[in-house]
């Protein structure tokens, strides 16, 4: 686990900066802002700078077809009325409005590894933030922790970004025993309807309702209906298999539930990564009914290498939108 102090690592070993009580926080964001630039820059170059490929998602005039156009743009209704093959070209909206969804329930408050799983969170928001704040495009923020809702509308400009990322690092951690509520965080942004655009969605995903269904997949097609989504979940190898280290003792941060867990069992550790892994299945299944993108981000991992990775092969697919 990372300490206040150890800021030097997040350039070394590729986790992010610890924002723990009493760290300095202008530094550590000062700093990871310095890593995702030279980063980021160095590797996605040009038009690979960027969450949304594709021409734009305004629609424009039809034009008459040609052979290679994309017959996902086929325009129906004027193909019918004239007998020759139309297709509608689209207006590139270049100012893009982003939206993140922020989840810093309790269980974010969890690492066994290079970092805790919150600080990975806020640094895929700063992420996002570099990809997205440029050319006049907007960026906003509902930050949920399951005491408090705060809401950062979406302003352009990268001093408000950076004003956000102070906001979002100074928000108050969970106290113990209160739920995270996701879904009435996705459901703030449906209602009222905001203007076509982004939005990024940053959690562990592992809310559920009584039925033992996730909770925050309907509110997600919700917003699918009229945006691009991406979903970014935050992941620490404890969750995926337990280490062998005895008789350990457990608390859920969002309950209080404690319970003792005879690790030095080979039957107990396997029964755990089974069930982690059926449960990590069916939330990228959610996500996929969702029609969200999918980017997973591990605290034992090198972070920016996989948002890299995630970005160049979204612009190789020249999807347009959200992986669906």
């Amino acid at each position: 686990m990372t300490g206040p102090d150890d800021t030097g690592r997040a350039a070394g070993n590729g986790a992010p900066p610890h924002f723990g009580p009493g760290s300095n926080s202008a530094v550590l964001l000062r700093r990871l802002e310095l890593t995702v630039r030279h980063r980021l820059d160095g590797l996605l170059q040009g038009d690979h700078l960027g969450l949304v490929p594709g021409s734009g998602s305004e629609a424009g005039d039809s034009r008459t077809y040609h052979p290679g156009d994309d017959v996902r743009r086929m325009d129906w209704p004027v193909t019918a009325r004239t007998q020759v093959p139309h297709v509608r070209e689209t207006i590139a909206d270049r100012e893009l409005e982003t939206w993140v969804v922020l989840d810093l329930s309790a269980s974010l408050d969890f690492g066994t590894a290079a970092c805790e799983k919150r600080d990975l969170a806020i640094a895929g928001l700063a992420a996002v933030s570099h990809l997205t704040v440029h050319g006049g495009n907007r960026l906003g923020a509902v930050v949920t922790t399951g005491e408090r809702v705060d809401r950062y509308p979406a302003s352009p400009g990268r001093l408000a970004a950076d004003r956000l990322l102070r906001a979002v690092v100074a928000t108050p951690r969970a106290g113990a025993g209160r739920r995270g509520d996701l879904a009435e965080a996705l459901e703030s942004l449906r209602r009222p309807p905001r203007r076509r655009g982004l939005v990024v969605v940053i959690s562990d995903f592992l809310g559920s309702d009584a039925q033992g269904t996730a909770d925050w997949e309907r509110p997600l097609r919700g917003l699918s209906a009229r945006h691009d989504l991406l979903a970014i979940e935050v992941v620490d190898p404890r969750e995926l298999e337990l280490a062998d280290v005895g008789l350990l003792t457990v608390v859920d941060p969002e309950t209080g539930q404690t319970l003792e867990v005879p690790t030095g069992n080979a039957e107990v550790r396997r029964r755990f990564a089974e069930g982690a892994a059926a449960q990590r299945r069916e939330i990228a299944a959610a996500l996929r009914r969702a029609g969200a993108g999918h980017l997973r981000l591990q605290t034992d991992r090198d972070w920016l290498a996989d948002v890299v990775r995630y970005v160049a092969d979204r612009r190789r697919a020249g999807s347009g939108g959200a992986s669906r």
